[in-house]
């Protein structure tokens, strides 16, 4: 579909079936376990390097304690998905969910470093790294200016976020094959997800514009690295092909690109109690969205002119955001962007449904599919 022209909506999908909630405990218990002991070893680590390094573990430990962990379910449910019809000894489940598990300390790095990037005040209902290490720079009686070394110690927890998720995959004990394959997907996704955050800078400085420009940013930033990947890591681990690599890709660049739009309506129009982020962060940061695009073609003179002088105001204030939130409805920005997400998700979950995998990783892939686009934080 072309954003903004007529189209025929595909058929609604029935509700997903309940992803059984003892699989879901299971598998983020085990993921949360596995994140738990990684980082203890870590920090102790630092701790014994020097005692003053305490608080870049305690941050990193802070920062892999939340989440709904929808990356490293979707590369458990892609393994699970080939792996009885995989050539070669079965892989162990705990050490493929320790694999798993790197996912999120490599989300970790690029939710720290997109938070630098966009001046973000909050992440997940706590300061965002940032603004931690500028406070604890006062609280410390340190010399030079604190927001400047809040910005370089978000941007080094990050950058050992991102080693450290190379290293709990190596040391995941997934085997030595299993993990060179998966070594492959996962370059390919760090590369991807750093060309995106890129490609978001070029975009807010006038590159990349319009609907497609947003689509671009919203498919490597983020999209590639919340479904696709993950669920190509899992069947690499499982020494599948690459036919079960392009069904996917079917599966999960809509899905993707679903889960981020609504990721951009909540962030405009989510409730900060369940979000554990302010609803007008994205509008003070100024954050060139599909909704921002789409607003912006159908918008009268006066609309523009309020997106020039308001949009990206950090010191905008209530008046000036409700009028931009009206903007964006009136427009029917957010109600394109709703049709949109619908659609995308359609579109993944009859992949889904049609895809050559075990029953209950296409149960489980449906339900997740549901479940992250229909979510409210």
């Amino acid at each position: 579909m072309t954003v903004g022209t007529q189209h025929r909506e595909p058929s609604p999908r029935p509700p997903a079936p309940p992803l059984a909630a003892a699989d879901l405990d299971r598998i983020r218990g085990a993921v949360a376990a596995a994140l738990g002991d990684f980082l203890q070893t870590q920090r102790a680590t630092l701790a014994d390097m020097d005692p003053t390094l305490t608080p870049v573990g305690d941050e990193l430990c802070a920062l892999a304690a939340g989440g709904k962990r929808l990356r490293p379910l979707f590369a458990y449910w892609g393994w699970r998905g080939v792996a009885a019809d995989a050539p070669g000894p079965a892989e162990d489940d705990s050490a493929v969910l320790r694999a798993v598990a790197a996912l999120e300390l490599f989300h970790a790095s690029a939710l720290v470093h997109d938070d630098v990037m966009d001046g973000a005040l909050t992440r997940r209902g706590r300061p965002a790294t940032h603004i931690g290490f500028a406070t604890r720079h006062g609280d410390g009686d340190l010399t030079g200016d604190g927001d400047s070394f809040g910005v370089g110690a978000a941007i080094l927890v990050g950058d050992l976020a991102l080693v450290w998720s190379d290293e709990l995959l190596r040391c995941s004990r997934i085997s030595a094959p299993a993990l060179g394959r998966a070594r492959t997907v996962w370059d390919t996704m760090r590369t991807e997800v750093t060309a995106g955050q890129y490609l978001d800078l070029l975009r807010a400085a006038g590159g990349l514009p319009g609907p497609g420009g947003a689509l671009t940013v919203a498919r490597y930033k983020s999209a590639g690295y919340t479904v696709q990947r993950p669920l190509q890591l899992g069947a690499a681990i499982a020494g599948a092909g690459p036919k079960t690599a392009a069904v996917y890709t079917d599966i999960g660049l809509p899905l993707g690109e679903a889960f981020q739009l609504r990721d951009d309506v909540l962030g405009v129009f989510g409730d900060p109690a369940v979000t554990g982020k302010s609803a007008d962060d994205d509008l003070r940061e100024g954050k060139q969205t599909l909704l921002i695009a789409l607003a912006e073609e159908q918008a009268d003179a006066a609309g523009r002119q309020l997106l020039t002088d308001c949009l990206g105001d950090p010191a905008a204030g209530p008046d000036e955001l409700r009028a931009l939130r009206e903007l964006i409805e009136g427009t029917g920005a957010r109600a394109r962007v709703e049709e949109r997400i619908a659609e995308r998700t359609v579109l993944a979950r009859t992949a889904i449904a049609e895809a050559p995998i075990a029953s209950d990783a296409r149960a489980a892939l449906d339900a997740l599919a549901v479940a992250a686009t229909t979510r409210t934080a």
